[in-house]
Formats: structure tokens, C-alpha cells, sequence
């Protein structure tokens, strides 16, 4: 009897109004997308009401709509809103997963981000359909390259105890431990046909049912490692691009990993668009006064037509960003050169240490004018570029 220690289900009716809801389509190179954690947009607003903070039902609020259409947002990119589990390791800890890096449900919508329990699909939908009404896409941060089973430590909750080495890919020699290509401790299989059908029906299940605009791939590399290289040709590649559903929406990729040769910044196909990590790194590098810059700036802000180029990629497959959740915030960018990781009990151990970042003269908080002064203009530096660059 697993039932004290299995996670429940539950069932949801299917019907929902979306009246004549549409997908804005808004094409790449008119796209601001701006990444926003389910949580972290609404808590503090003072216009959504207390009981709607940190939920799906608080986006929708006309004041959080309001305040995306007055950015000049285009499309609203939500980190991981598939059913996620805190860890082991942080419980032990007393802490909780907030980012939702740890799926465990790839058809179910988190159902902490309801302000009622049981109405997270209703209350999706409905956020989904008040965006969409505003002009604004709804792109999702899709975990498909590990699940929150971990390790040979488990847990064990699901698709272990169903067929572990189909759906994960193990030691060939040792088939108790895991592949990790992810630093999660387990990289989901995607040489087997049922761990492709999975991740392709949640794909179309998000679009068709869910009426989401896009997918941003979380460490999409995983996805192109049928064997142990990142393969350009890879199945998933090819089941997307044929997939009459899946290949109409916005596809973008992280495109790395943590594995052997998983740096893969340009290396994805034609259908595909990508988060520049070598535009986020030239531009920090430019405004903080690194030396012989300027022409390698001059072509990321004008389309790195040296990645996407010769496989025919126009400069919109560059998803130009600055600063994303991984890593220095905006402020932090222009106010610290190390990083000070104290408050979350990790000791400094997590995050990375190449920020490419200058604190313009002090670390961390001052109350020197010209350091404010010059710290308000750094931001707007590097914000204009953004901007103002092609992609």
C-alpha cells in the first residue's frame, strides 16, 4: 500500500468559457518578453487583492495587466508553473523550492499558485485568457530535461517505479545510478519513444488545452543527447518540426547544459530561437570598461549573424537578454563584483561566480551620490542596449 506515500491526483472537470479567446501571435522581432515568476510579480502589488497574491487568478488582475501593457510587454514568460516539489535537501534545511525547477506533474498546473484549492486549472485558463484579451502571449518554462525523482536516493514517485530505465537514462554499466547531465541528479531519456510521446503530448497538451502561446526549454541541450554528444539531428528536434500543433508556437531554448560539450549557443535548428548567453556576456563586458570589446559588441547588438547565420537563422533567433533568474539581478549588475549568497543558508556555495559585473566604485549598498548617480546610469546603459538591439 503506497498511499502514505505517493502523491495524490486530482481530477478537474474540462470545461472552461474562453469565448473567443486567440493566440496574439505576435511575431519574433516585435516580441518583449518579460520573465516573471508566478509568485515574485504579484505578491507585492498593492493593487491585487491580499487573497489573490502569488497566484495565477493575481496575474489576471486588471492591475497586473495594466502594469504589463504600460512596460510595452508583449509576452509574459512564466517560470515553471508544472507541478514541482521541494527537494529532500531543502526541507532538511527548513527552506522551500521557489523557483519550481523540479517537476513532477507535466500536465498540471502548480497547484500552490491557486487562491482556491482544486481551481488551479480554471484559474490558469482565466489568467491565460486576461492576458490574451490584453494583447499579451503567454510563453511557459518547461522542465523536460530531469524530473524531481533525483538521484539513486530517490525519491521514488513515479516514473522510477515505472519503468526507470525508459524514462531516465542510467550507467550502462551500473544501471542504479543516473546520468546527469542536468546537476539535478537524473536527465530524462530521449532515446525512448514513451519519454518523447510524454514530453510531446504535455507540449500539446499546453497549447490545446491550456491555450499557451510558446515554451522557453530549460537546459534544452539535454533534449539533443540521444547518446552522450548534443545532437543537431536529434529525434526531438525532428518530432517538433514535424508536429503540426507544437511547431506553430514560439520555441526557445536554453541552449546548454551542464554536460560534456553542452554549450550550444547557435547551434540549434532553423525553427528554433535562443537565449544569447554570448550577448548577455559581451554587453556586461562593454559597460563595465573590458577592454577590446567594441567589435564583438557591435555584432551582438546587431543580430549575431556569426551564430545564426550559416544555417539561414534571421536575428530574431536571438533572444537578446541582460539578466534572467540565474544569477545577478539588474542592481545587482552595477552593485556588487561578488556575489553574497548569506541569506539562503547555502554559504555562498551556489550561483555563479564569472558575473561579468562592476560595482561602480563600492561594494554592495552606499549612501555616495555619484556612486547612485553612476550606478542609475549604468542600469539605463545597459537596459537602452537592450532595447534598442536586433533580435
Amino acid at each position: 500500500d503506497s498511499a502514505g506515500h505517493a502523491p495524490y491526483s486530482l481530477v478537474t472537470g474540462p470545461w472552461f468559457e474562453w469565448a473567443d479567446d486567440r493566440l496574439p501571435r505576435t511575431p519574433y522581432h516585435e516580441s518583449i518578453i518579460y520573465e516573471a515568476h508566478v509568485k515574485g510579480l504579484t505578491m507585492q502589488h498593492p493593487g491585487v487583492p491580499e487573497e489573490l497574491r502569488g497566484t495565477y487568478a493575481g496575474i489576471g488582475h486588471p492591475v497586473v495587466v495594466e502594469h504589463l501593457q504600460k512596460l510595452g510587454v508583449t509576452a509574459l514568460e512564466l517560470l515553471p508553473v508544472h507541478q514541482f516539489l521541494t527537494d529532500g535537501a531543502l526541507r532538511e534545511k527548513g527552506l522551500s523550492n521557489y523557483w519550481g525547477y523540479n517537476t513532477i506533474g507535466f500536465f498540471a498546473p502548480h497547484d500552490a499558485y491557486a487562491s482556491r484549492p482544486g481551481h488551479q486549472v480554471e484559474e490558469f485558463k482565466a489568467m491565460v485568457r486576461a492576458l490574451h484579451q490584453a494583447g499579451i502571449e503567454v510563453i511557459l518554462d518547461v522542465v523536460y530535461n530531469h524530473t524531481a525523482e533525483g538521484n539513486h536516493l530517490g525519491p521514488t514517485l513515479s516514473m522510477k517505479g515505472i519503468d526507470n530505465p525508459s524514462y531516465y537514462r542510467v550507467v550502462e554499466d551500473d544501471q542504479q545510478f543516473y546520468m546527469d547531465y542536468t546537476g539535478t541528479g537524473n536527465s530524462l531519456n530521449v532515446r525512448s519513444p514513451h519519454t518523447l510521446q510524454l514530453i510531446m503530448d504535455s507540449l500539446r497538451y499546453w497549447v490545446t488545452e491550456m491555450h499557451v502561446d510558446g515554451f522557453r526549454f530549460d537546459l534544452a541541450a539535454t533534449l539533443a543527447r540521444e547518446f552522450y554528444d548534443v545532437d543537431k539531428l536529434a529525434t526531438f528536434f525532428e518530432l517538433v518540426q514535424q508536429d503540426p500543433v507544437v511547431s506553430q508556437v514560439k520555441l526557445i531554448a536554453e541552449p546548454w547544459d551542464v554536460g560534456p560539450g553542452g554549450y550550444q549557443v547557435g547551434g540549434f535548428p532553423p525553427l528554433w530561437t535562443e537565449w544569447n548567453g554570448e550577448y548577455r556576456d559581451v554587453v556586461r563586458d562593454f559597460w563595465r570598461g573590458e577592454p577590446s570589446t567594441l567589435g564583438e559588441f557591435a555584432s551582438r547588438i546587431t543580430g549575431s549573424s556569426d551564430l545564426y547565420e550559416d544555417n539561414g537563422r534571421r536575428p530574431y533567433a536571438s533572444i537578446n537578454f541582460v539578466t534572467a533568474h540565474d544569477g545577478f539581478t539588474l542592481n545587482d549588475l552595477v552593485s556588487y563584483e561578488q556575489k553574497h549568497n548569506e541569506a539562503n543558508g547555502e554559504d555562498g556555495r551556489d550561483g555563479a561566480d564569472d558575473n561579468r559585473s562592476w560595482n561602480c566604485g563600492v561594494e554592495g549598498p552606499t549612501d555616495d551620490p555619484g556612486v547612485i548617480e553612476l550606478r542609475a546610469c549604468q542600469r539605463r546603459n545597459l537596459l537602452t542596449t537592450l532595447l534598442l538591439s536586433q533580435g
